[in-house]
């Protein structure tokens, strides 16, 4: 395994990704509220610190989607955070359409008012008009998708599939503006940029995938033992200690050898294939097959 020092980040910045910003500040203009979406396994991670500054005061309605995908427990704790923090959030999963009927009203509560000087103004019945944003692989396509009732927009499980805005009229009386996902230049926090490669909201191969797999595994190992191993059939005793920060994850690469010990990924002479046995172990995760994970708490966050 390419071993990686604790003090790396990543710098993630496509071209495509820079218009994106541009596009969205031009636009903001048109629409009347913002549709935030994150990944309910890691709301702080999947939220562009950038946003505040580009959205400014437009009135914003946070989505935890995927979280059929997300520890319940957990999304409880982040939802309650928000509520206290003035942000007004829902928990979504745009593939099973949970909750998504509750989108609509929880515009228009958030509208309210603006809706209010609408019909004052004998505007009754206008259209409102959101911004869908959020970081690559969030699930913004699954939203539209799942609000329009058909395939409006191209949905696939990698990051960076949608390129340019849309526009797309729905019944109930909304328009909505789909925008490409956008990053920021440079995850200063490097813990913030394993949890993005965890998920696949940068490509993989940005990060050693094995790395990627090795600290996920210390995760697991750390706030959910049982579904690793439950799903791997190992034992998580007698671990190494990770005593010197130069030297990798040695709990999780050790957890990577026994995981691929145990599914036979061999090699000739013996040896343990630990690339694909990470590439197993995210897929897995990212499919959802090693339980429902949330890898943040709002404990955790300083922001």
């Amino acid at each position: 395994m390419r071993k990686m020092s604790s003090e790396a980040n990543i710098q993630w910045f496509p071209g495509h990704m820079a218009k994106t910003r541009r596009i969205m500040q031009s636009n903001l203009k048109l629409v009347d509220a913002v549709v935030e979406i994150t990944d309910a396994r890691i709301p702080y991670s999947s939220r562009n610190p950038e946003m505040d500054r580009l959205v400014g005061a437009k009135p914003r309605l946070l989505l935890l989607n995927k979280s059929d995908s997300a520890d319940e427990t957990v999304t409880s704790q982040w939802l309650d955070h928000y509520k206290r923090s003035g942000v007004t959030a829902v928990s979504t999963d745009c593939r099973s359409g949970r909750n998504v009927n509750r989108i609509n009203s929880a515009l228009k509560e958030l509208l309210s008012d603006k809706i209010a000087q609408w019909e004052a103004h004998g505007m009754t019945g206008r259209p409102i008009r959101i911004m869908v944003v959020g970081i690559p692989n969030v699930g913004k396509s699954s939203f539209i998708n799942r609000l329009a009732g058909a395939k409006r927009a191209k949905v696939e499980d990698r990051p960076g599939v949608t390129r340019g805005k849309q526009w797309v009229s729905l019944e109930g009386g909304l328009e909505l503006l789909d925008m490409p996902g956008v990053l920021w230049p440079k995850f200063e926090d490097k813990r913030v940029g394993e949890m993005l490669a965890f998920t696949g909201a940068v490509k993989d191969g940005i990060l050693d995938m094995e790395y990627v797999a090795c600290r996920f595994l210390e995760l697991m190992e750390s706030d959910y033992p049982d579904l690793l191993t439950g799903r791997y059939g190992i034992d998580i005793g007698g671990l190494p200690e990770n005593d010197d920060p130069m030297s990798g994850c040695v709990r999780g690469y050790e957890l990577l050898e026994r995981i691929g010990r145990k599914r036979g990924f061999l090699v000739s002479g013996g040896d343990i294939n630990t690339e694909r046995t990470a590439i197993t172990v995210m897929d897995e995760f990212r499919s959802g097959k090693l339980g429902r994970i949330t890898l943040e708490r709002p404990a955790d966050i300083r922001r």
